[in-house]
């Protein structure tokens, strides 16, 4: 049975694997102080084009958002998040857990815009309410959209009018500047948010993604955060070399356009055959609206989510696409998808 589930299944590209054996045996300082975590901050900030960027690299998307948001934001201040944002739905509370109330806005594409954040605002007025302070987003979006630049720019200017914090969650960033949709690059990004990170997990890595802090505010003491939340590793050279094998060329891009370029395969084929989406996403996870009865034939050789029932006899469902993604599975799926119609 092959898994279109998600993009994690599979372990690390081979040539991270084969950079962590031959760096396996080398005694290096722990903590993140490593040479190879420094040459991958160093390559990172050159590929930003800022060098006024901390790079932090942390093991996972969820951690990572704890971690941030917690240390960014105070006690008594809140997140406004899209009512389908992963802090929201899919990390087990973990921001609440951390003392932070989301405050969860209703959006029909996954992105969050000037009017929903507005809302949010003028709905928490005094002390007696939490104090929105921070803009969560992700790009791409927990259902496949992507922010274009105007999109982008957008909801930049309207949290520094409004004083609040702007965080970008990253893990499937590559998926979205690789997009043919895309309109933005890695080095815009430091100038409209005031954080991101880049995913590796969902990107060919073992695990990994690199938190990149754009606002001097939000420095201070970040460290002492991951060290409290646990994200803080003694082996943080696996991180680094994994994020240096990346990023010392095109890998890192190049494995996400697979990934884009196998869920176009299955986008296509399915369109032409007349079936809608629950919505437009360019990126390496679609949602088709397919008959019941199709989706159980398709489960008795591929794994997906069922995503949300739409009628009677119609599901969405989710097809997730990964840098490791064979095509010859997806060819396989079309097949299949074309006998049932």
């Amino acid at each position: 049975m092959y898994s279109f589930k998600n993009d994690y299944s599979e372990g690390a590209h081979p040539r991270l694997l084969n950079a962590l054996l031959e760096t396996n045996f080398e005694q290096v300082e722990g903590y993140g102080e490593d040479c190879y975590t420094q040459k991958a901050s160093a390559i990172l900030k050159e590929r930003i084009g800022r060098n006024d960027i901390d790079i932090h690299l942390l093991s996972g998307g969820t951690q990572t958002n704890l971690t941030a948001i917690s240390a960014f934001i105070r006690p008594h201040e809140a997140v406004i998040a899209a009512n389908t944002g992963h802090i929201l739905v899919h990390e087990t509370g973990a921001i609440e857990a951390t003392g932070h109330k989301i405050i969860a806005v209703e959006v029909g594409d996954g992105k969050l815009n000037s009017l929903h954040i507005k809302a949010a605002l003028d709905s928490h007025t005094d002390e007696h309410m939490v104090k929105p302070r921070l803009v969560y987003i992700s790009n791409p979006t927990e259902i496949g959209s992507i922010y274009n630049r105007k999109e982008l720019e957008q909801v930049s200017r309207c949290c520094r009018d409004n004083n609040l914090f702007l965080f970008m969650d990253g893990a499937r960033l590559g998926s979205a500047l690789c997009c043919e949709e895309n309109d933005l690059e890695l080095s815009e990004l430091a100038a409209l948010v005031d954080a991101f990170y880049i995913g590796g997990t969902k990107n060919g890595a073992l695990l990994g993604e690199a938190l990149v802090i754009c606002c001097d505010a939000l420095k201070q003491d970040f460290r002492f955060h991951m060290k409290q939340k646990g994200a803080l590793l003694a082996k943080g050279k696996l991180l680094g070399v994994q994020f240096l094998e990346l990023f010392r060329d095109n890998l890192y891009f190049d494995l996400a356009k697979h990934a884009n370029a196998m869920a176009g395969l299955l986008r296509e084929e399915i369109s032409q055959a007349g079936f809608g989406f629950l919505v437009h996403s360019p990126s390496n996870q679609i949602f088709p609206i397919l008959p019941d009865r199709m989706i159980s034939e398709l489960q008795k050789n591929y794994s997906f989510y069922v995503w949300s029932k739409v009628d009677m006899n119609n599901s969405a469902v989710r097809l997730v696409t990964s840098w490791a993604t064979q095509e010859e599975a997806v060819l396989a799926f079309i097949k299949d998808f074309k006998a049932l119609l």
